[in-house]
């Protein structure tokens, strides 16, 4: 008598149990021994038990009356500074190039494509908006995760509020908050491991900002915010060899905020992800991207401690961890009374992390390289003064002076620098000999624009005036500054999200 058919679901095909399987050819089959086989997580711990719910929780719970008033002011700082970010960003060839992308999609027209005049779908939108937030080095930075959250969170909270039509200032606020606290949190327990594996962490761990922010725009709840983050960590990627020299880099940040969009939608449509993502002991965030995770970092002081106060702004339009020698270089020109043509000799002693990062042998093969390398950033401060747009177009990239003056420049690992840790991975010693045979030496411990040496709030206005003057009238700006200046007070979005196409 033949054996009732059964259904088994295996990778989503339904095979009869009466039908044979098939076999591989006997030559090709590998065999195993005869043991029970495991899970290859079985018997290890989680990195942090709960850690991904206790986060979700965290996201679905936050309300704007939660958030202490300092961080609703750096917050609509953020948001003022991504803008300017996004409205430059939208004039260069790398956003354009994915505006196009987006434009051919063919989507419902919801969301704004920042400083482009049209809009798209709220996923494309993300993808757009977070490459030009990105396409300029301008962004700002939280230092311990190496996350740039404002060029993600700003272009998702803005978007889905401009499709929802009800969304306040507030929730904008609240839903950037969860954002920045999250994502951050997940890049501070993945430690700079992370990058030195190879990993951008604008791409990795931003995914998790993005994915915050969308679930609280969305206001998921406990079970599927924690599904929305489960759901990012598949979507995670980012390769740190794109910063020599390829458009790519930029495009990470705008894929983390596209899958932040993705991940919430899909949760909140019951589609379910990795319910312990972060502190899996195998095939986790953690364990996958980082080999030395310090997993406690995800819940420290949630709630308690605001990540989002850890949030510095870049006065410099290059990579943040040259930011203290650009500033100990033009200290130095500056109170010796010093040219370019004066200086002899440049040594920078960094930390490890800066050495690997920035100080590699120059080539002018794009603007990104030239963002991200030491010898250039300090070669224009010394030549012009300032590190801001006009000093990395493409066609200064190969300026004979400026190469000719990056001769003069040296680096190394500076053993006290180094001694501090991680939390100084970004100061500098910088020492300049004279033609004359005079040496100054200037040690920087905290950047500009970091929140240990912060710019005030002026400044970031100002700065904002800068990057936008070569895509917008002054008037306009000032508007957008004003409506920014009171966002928890707009009951609807749409008045910035209409300044801002």
């Amino acid at each position: 008598m033949a054996r009732p058919a059964t259904e088994v679901v295996t990778g989503g095909d339904l095979f009869s149990a009466t039908q044979p399987l098939p076999r591989a050819p006997a030559a090709s089959r590998i065999r195993l021994p005869h043991r029970k086989i495991q899970s290859v997580s079985e018997h290890k711990p989680p990195l942090l038990a709960g850690a991904t719910r206790d986060l979700a929780r965290f996201g679905a719970a936050l309300r704007f009356e939660q958030v202490p008033a300092q961080a609703v002011a750096r917050i609509k700082s953020s948001v003022l500074d991504s803008l300017g970010c996004c409205l430059f960003g939208a004039t260069l060839p790398w956003t354009r190039k994915v505006a196009d992308l987006a434009d051919r999609e063919g989507a419902k027209p919801v969301a704004t494509l920042i400083g482009m005049g049209r809009k798209t779908s709220v996923s494309l939108a993300a993808l757009v908006n977070g490459t030009g937030g990105h396409a300029f080095e301008l962004d700002d930075i939280h230092k311990e995760s190496i996350v740039h959250p404002g060029s993600i969170a700003t272009p998702v909270a803005l978007a889905l509020a401009e499709e929802s039509g009800r969304a306040t200032g507030k929730d904008v606020i609240t839903a950037m908050v969860a954002g920045y606290e999250i994502g951050t949190r997940v890049g501070n327990a993945a430690t700079m491991s992370l990058f030195f594996g190879g990993y951008h962490p604008q791409g990795t761990s931003g995914a998790f900002v993005a994915t915050a922010t969308a679930a609280r725009m969305l206001e998921l709840d406990a079970v599927r915010f924690q599904h929305a983050i489960g759901i990012a960590g598949s979507q995670a990627g980012g390769l740190m060899a794109a910063q020599e020299g390829a458009m790519v880099k930029r495009f990470h940040s705008g894929r983390a905020a596209q899958s932040g969009v993705y991940s919430a939608r899909l949760a909140a449509e019951g589609f379910t992800g990795i319910t312990d993502v972060l502190e899996a002991p195998y095939g986790g965030f953690l364990s996958s991207y980082s080999r030395e995770p310090n997993p406690k970092r995800l819940t420290d002081g949630l709630g308690t401690t605001w990540e989002t106060l850890n949030i510095g702004y870049k006065p410099h339009a290059s990579v943040t961890s040259i930011h203290s020698a650009q500033d100990g270089l033009l200290a130095i020109l500056r109170e010796n009374n010093l040219s370019a043509d004066d200086v002899a000799e440049v040594e920078a002693g960094l930390s490890p992390m800066t050495l690997v990062h920035c100080a590699w042998e120059y080539k002018a093969q794009g603007v990104t390289a030239a963002q991200m390398n030491l010898y250039y950033g300090l070669a224009v401060i010394a030549l012009d003064g300032v590190a801001f747009t006009e000093q990395y177009q493409q066609g200064r990239l190969a300026d004979p002076n400026t190469l000719d003056f990056m001769k003069r420049i040296r680096a190394h690992v500076d053993t006290e620098i180094e001694a501090m840790g991680p939390a100084f991975r970004h100061a500098s010693r910088l020492r300049v000999k004279t033609r004359d045979g005079r040496t100054f030496e200037k040690l920087t411990l905290h950047r500009r624009g970091s929140p240990e040496n912060p710019l005030s709030p002026q400044e970031i206005v100002d700065k904002f005036y800068a990057v936008t003057a070569p895509c917008m009238k002054r008037a306009d700006a000032e508007r957008i500054v004003a409506v920014v200046e009171r966002l928890e007070t707009l009951s609807e979005m749409n008045e910035l999200t209409d300044l801002i196409q």
